[in-house]
């Protein structure tokens, strides 16, 4: 059976296209599914427009994509991360409804976390899925226990944050890793992953501010010695007090 995206019985204009040839200036044309052509110069162009966004989800997704160059993989694979991180935001929107604090307190979290995963390295879907659900359990937690403590979020989250991923179809391996970091992001273990920590750190930056605990210098100190340990982690905190 021949994909649907690829029978031009299905094509909408835009889906044959002529690019200049940035090494002569001659038109090449394009098919959307064309990873690269070659233009009569000899110069090899590739597919400026191509979109594997349905590999994501069609059973044969994988061999579709298994003949790209290692960079438009890269891409691919850059691109359906973020596109998965935008959906669990808005799934942590959607949850919220019109609790516009609790929302800001997560996108400030995840603000944080990505600062410090581009320098100190690590998933970007693990540390940006736990900082958007890191406090999913706290609704929940306030209707059952009449409370919202550390604990109580910290037994009810992963459930719910379980639940919104598998709906979102992310790997087992990752959601059982964002569950474990949410069900005691408030509680480190003696030994920590980078993950956890990452989240830890930013979640803290976001407290600190909040709690406008940087404009104590004695007290910003103490937590930036018990807290944080990457180096950017750190700085960060050190920054809150500079420029407040």
């Amino acid at each position: 059976m021949k994909c649907p995206g690829q029978d031009p019985l299905f094509w909408k204009p835009g889906d044959v296209f002529e690019i200049p040839c940035p090494r002569c200036g001659y038109g090449v044309e394009f098919l959307k599914y064309d990873v690269k052509r070659r233009c009569r110069c000899g110069h090899e162009i590739v597919n400026p427009k191509i979109d594997f966004g349905c590999a994501e989800w069609c059973p044969y997704g994988d061999s579709c994509i298994e003949g790209l160059p290692e960079e438009m993989k890269a891409r691919q694979k850059e691109e359906k991360n973020n596109r998965l991180r935008e959906r669990i935001a808005q799934e942590m929107k959607r949850y919220f409804g019109n609790d516009q604090k609790r929302i800001n307190h997560a996108l400030k979290v995840a603000q944080y976390a990505e600062t410090i995963l581009k320098i100190e390295g690590g998933n970007p879907v693990v540390v940006l899925g736990a900082a958007y659900l890191h406090d999913i359990g706290i609704k929940k937690a306030e209707e059952k226990y009449g409370s919202a403590s550390s604990e109580d979020q910290e037994k009810i989250g992963p459930e719910i944050a379980r639940e919104i991923l598998t709906r979102l179809n992310v790997q087992r391996g990752i959601v059982d890793e964002i569950c474990d970091i949410i069900g005691h992001h408030h509680h480190p273990r003696e030994r920590e992953t980078l993950h956890f920590q990452i989240l830890y750190e930013a979640d803290w930056l976001v407290n600190i501010e909040e709690d406008k605990l940087h404009q104590k210098t004695d007290k910003l100190e103490e937590i930036i010695n018990s807290v944080f340990r990457t180096p950017t982690g750190k700085r960060l905190a050190r920054e809150l007090y500079v420029h407040h």
